[in-house]
């Protein structure tokens, strides 16, 4: 059994220890919100929190994240922030398919974490990686500014 702290809960997965964090989340737990997407750490669908860093889940083994803090889609709306790129993004109308979302809020509260006024190269290169196949990054950046703006 490996023990894991998701969201502020340790939950423990009998699982192989190099099995990926996202299909730990996804096939064990059920916690479908973050999203397989290339499987090489390539598109950014996959991305979770591990101690606030953004995290490609598809590639991290859960030996990796054993006595770190995982927060997923799931769990971002505890924090200020998360709460607050969440309403952005609904404000913005973000979300056209919406499949890569939960990747794209996951990065931009980890930059609204370290950087409350972000410029557009900041989001640019925080957000670099997280592919949107609908083409939505004019909205991402609004609904960041726009988060930013609640947060200041």
């Amino acid at each position: 059994m490996t023990k894991l702290s998701i969201n502020g809960k340790m939950i423990e997965v009998d699982l192989d220890p190099s099995t990926p964090v996202l299909w730990a989340l996804r096939d064990a737990l059920g916690m479908t919100g973050t999203k397989f997407g290339c499987g090489v750490a390539a598109c950014g669908a996959c991305t979770v929190h591990i101690n606030g860093v953004p995290t490609r889940s598809c590639m991290t083994p859960i030996s990796a994240a054993v006595g770190q803090k995982i927060t997923t889609i799931e769990g971002v709306a505890n924090s200020r922030v998360g709460k607050a790129v969440q309403a952005a993004w609904v404000a913005h109308d973000v979300a056209q398919c919406g499949y890569c979302q939960s990747g794209q809020i996951m990065s931009a509260t980890a930059l609204l974490e370290s950087n409350q006024n972000p410029s557009d190269t900041d989001i640019d290169v925080a957000m670099a990686g997280n592919i949107c196949r609908c083409g939505t990054y004019q909205r991402i950046r609004a609904a960041i500014h726009a988060a930013a703006k609640t947060l200041t």
